[in-house]
């Protein structure tokens, strides 16, 4: 469990990086 723990947290670690720059692009975006 702990050796697919490593998958999950860097798959969670890129959506959370393209959701924020998702948001930013909106953000500054007119």
């Amino acid at each position: 469990m702990i050796r697919h723990a490593w998958h999950f947290y860097y798959a969670l670690g890129l959506v959370i990086k393209v959701v924020c720059v998702g948001f930013c692009i909106a953000l500054f975006t007119p």
